[in-house]
């Protein structure tokens, strides 16, 4: 069977303490546009879109848990975006610090030059230079298991064979 293609990310929706805030933060430190304002059932949502077409939504609850964000429990540990380069990088720098936002630094990783910041409601963001598909790639071709693109939860046990 062949596998279904995908594109790329359609968007992600982030459960925020104060959608405005967040829009307002998304908006002035991102460079995002809200595109559209709703209510749900239980719920409150703007949605923002950045020129790339990239799409985030910040969204409040009626009865939120509470609590601040923590990449510890199951679900989202971060956002990372990736850019041009390592001069791209310096230009957020700059960008940041203009915005009063907090950030590590560049830090050159494994997998690139990576700029590491947080928004408003604690969520960890990253700005990183690194050829994504190629580093897979070279991965996979440096692995000597047979069926190094399966997850390891899908992979037959040696206790199986």
């Amino acid at each position: 069977m062949v596998m279904p293609e995908l594109k790329c990310f359609s968007h992600i929706d982030l459960t925020v303490s104060d959608r405005e805030r967040a829009a307002a933060w998304w908006h002035d430190v991102m460079g995002f546009t809200v595109v559209s304002r709703w209510r749900g059932d239980t719920f409150d949502v703007i949605t923002l879109m950045h020129p790339s077409g990239l799409v985030v939504s910040v969204m409040t609850h009626d009865a939120p848990e509470s609590g601040a964000f923590d990449k510890r429990r199951i679900g989202l540990d971060h956002l990372a975006f990736q850019v041009a380069d390592r001069d791209e990088l310096q230009r957020w720098v700059a960008h940041l610090e203009a915005n009063g936002v907090a950030h590590s630094g560049i830090a050159d990783m494994s997998y690139g030059p990576t700029l590491v910041f947080r928004d408003p409601d604690n969520i960890q963001l990253e700005l990183f230079v690194t050829p994504l598909a190629e580093l897979a790639e070279r991965a996979i071709a440096e692995s000597d298991l047979a069926d190094a693109r399966r997850p390891a939860a899908k992979r037959p046990s040696a206790a199986g064979s």
